[in-house]
């Protein structure tokens, strides 16, 4: 099967892997793939330092994975690039049978 993507589809594509492209990052989307979560409460669950999610989420917002809603002075964080959820569950060792 042939695929032919135009630059501006070949760029998104490269973005969605590079947020995939790093283990703290797959950590923080597993941290909120099922629910939105304030910085705070993500720091709190995958034991990271809010400067280090910060820098990651901001990277994941730009590349469109996640969102972000601001309520008062938390930010809450939602992944909103379902299709990457999936591939990240297809890419789990258990989930793959060969």
């Amino acid at each position: 099967m042939e695929i032919t993507l135009n630059p501006s589809e070949l760029e998104t594509l490269a973005n969605r892997f590079r947020a995939l492209a790093d283990p703290t990052r797959l950590q923080i989307l597993m941290a909120i793939c099922n629910q939105e979560r304030n910085v705070q409460d993500i720091c709190d669950r995958t034991g990271l330092h809010q400067g280090n999610v910060s820098k990651h989420l901001r990277l994941m917002k730009d590349a469109g994975v996640v969102a972000c809603r601001r309520d008062s002075v938390w930010r809450y964080y939602r992944v909103i690039d379902k299709e990457l959820m999936t591939f990240c569950n297809f890419g789990r060792k258990d989930s793959i049978h060969l």
